[in-house]
């Protein structure tokens, strides 16, 4: 060893022994260990000497880029809470969805992509307001004219104020078969109450006839939703105001006093034919009565007239002379029964003149017509 040469050390400071001697750490077998403080600060400088001097350049950067690798794939790691859907993208398209909540995993962006979304939360949308929270913490509603205003089958403005409740039925629709998803649904909302209100009169939206409305309306938006494929499932609609506009207050009530008169009107209408038409039919049935009993008469004094004319013409052509005279006496006796008469005649009353008192002759007849 030459003079210059500085013998090797150990991490603890003591020098090597060359020729394999049995010495410890602390430079002997007899000496005492020296102090701990003492003893770190060497070993951390010689530890520094003992590093070599190009470790920091390649080393280092592969030992980056390997952490940067695990974090990007570690970033792929998602987890599906309960009541969500998840719905994975690669490069943009569709792969596949899930729909049991827990841990899930899918390539790292940008070549996969995770969008989750909850079904199960009712979401709310309102149609004629906007609910705003005032300073003091209370819900105030501020009319939108545009949507709240429509026109009923009778050609009157309602003042309607709409509440829809729906929530996701299938997350793959609702992210990719429409684009503004909740614009999209009030729109058809809109028109779908429109429709309905334009079929349905004044009166019965106001009072009795909220609930069919709200049912047709809902029925219709779900039809115009499926047909869309728009993934969304409307579970309640709510019709929360039903007035009439302050602008034709008056007229409506005009126009509902005129419907109540004519109404009256028909009424006692009503009830004079349901009077009148009863007697008419009782007076038509009795009359009908009456023909048919004076038709049965006369057909059985004309069938009796002609079975006795036929059996007078059977005697007249058995005994014509008879007969003719018989008739004649039947019929001298008709015209001549209530007249007074007076016969003059005979071979042995000639000469004779009897007394004939005119007067009262004359006079009977006519007294007996008076009384």
């Amino acid at each position: 060893m030459g003079r210059d040469d500085k013998p090797k050390k150990n991490p603890w400071g003591a020098p090597g022994n060359d020729d394999g001697g049995n010495r410890g750490p602390w430079g002997g077998g007899g000496q005492e260990p020296p102090d701990l403080d003492e003893m770190l600060r060497k070993a951390q400088e010689n530890f520094r000497d003992i590093m070599p001097g190009n470790f920091g350049s390649g080393k280092v950067i592969g030992l980056i880029f390997l952490a940067v690798i695990a974090l990007w794939l570690a970033s792929g790691f998602y987890i599906v809470t309960p009541g969500e859907h998840a719905v994975i993208q690669r490069f943009g398209a569709l792969s596949r969805e899930q729909t049991v909540e827990g841990l899930g995993y899918h390539l790292p962006a940008p070549i996969e992509k995770v969008t989750k979304v909850n079904v199960n939360a009712i979401r709310r949308m309102n149609i004629g307001f906007v609910e705003r929270t005032s300073r003091t913490g209370t819900s105030q509603k501020q009319d939108i004219p545009e949507e709240s205003l429509m026109l009923t089958s009778d050609r009157n403005i309602v003042d309607l104020y709409l509440v829809i409740q729906w929530n996701i039925k299938s997350a793959e629709q609702f992210i990719f078969e429409i684009e503004g998803q909740e614009n999209t649904v009030k729109k058809v909302a809109e028109s779908a109450i429109r429709e309905v209100v334009g079929q349905t009169d004044m009166f019965q939206i106001i009072t009795s006839g909220r609930s069919v409305v709200a049912d047709r309306t809902k029925a219709i938006i779900q039809q115009n939703l499926d047909e869309y494929h728009s993934g969304v499932n409307i579970t309640q609609i709510l019709v929360e105001k039903a007035e009439v506009h302050p602008d034709v207050q008056g007229a409506f009530q005009d126009v509902q006093s005129a419907k109540q008169d004519a109404e009256d009107v028909q009424n006692r209408a009503k009830q004079y034919r349901n009077d009148i038409i009863p007697k008419a039919r009782g007076q038509a049935i009795k009359m009908m009565q009456q023909a048919q009993a004076y038709k049965q008469s006369q057909v059985a004094k004309a069938s009796g007239d002609a079975d006795r004319f036929n059996s007078v013409y059977e005697a007249y052509l058995s005994g014509k002379d008879v007969t003719r005279e018989r008739i004649f006496i039947e019929t001298m006796e008709d015209v001549l029964g209530n007249a007074q008469k007076i016969i003059l005649g005979g071979d042995g009353n000639q000469g004779v003149v009897p007394y004939l008192p005119l007067n009262e002759l004359q006079a009977g007849p006519k007294n007996k017509a008076g009384q």
